[in-house]
């Protein structure tokens, strides 16, 4: 699952942190409540696991559980992927 915190990780520094690069982001970190994405922000989240990771997230699963944070989301991408059995290590 590390892998999957990586690519994210990477996405979002690349798409919304750009302008702060001194900016620490944790994996547990509230994407929406430290201010990193908004409503515009989480469709870009959802275009990029779509095309990185070939999932498409229902309406119902856009929560904060969900996708809230690094963690969140690279935990629904691997239950959704099977890319959890494939990334441990």
């Amino acid at each position: 699952m590390k892998e999957i915190v990586e690519a994210v990780r990477a996405f979002v520094e690349e798409n919304f942190l750009y302008a702060k690069p001194d900016f620490q982001l944790h994996e547990n970190d509230s994407l929406l409540g430290k201010g990193i994405v908004d409503s515009m922000g989480i469709m870009e989240v959802l275009e990029f696991l779509e095309s990185r990771f070939g999932i498409s997230v229902p309406a119902d699963d856009i929560t904060e559980a969900n996708l809230g944070s690094l963690s969140s989301i690279a935990a629904y991408v691997a239950r959704f992927s099977g890319a959890a059995s494939s990334t441990a290590s």
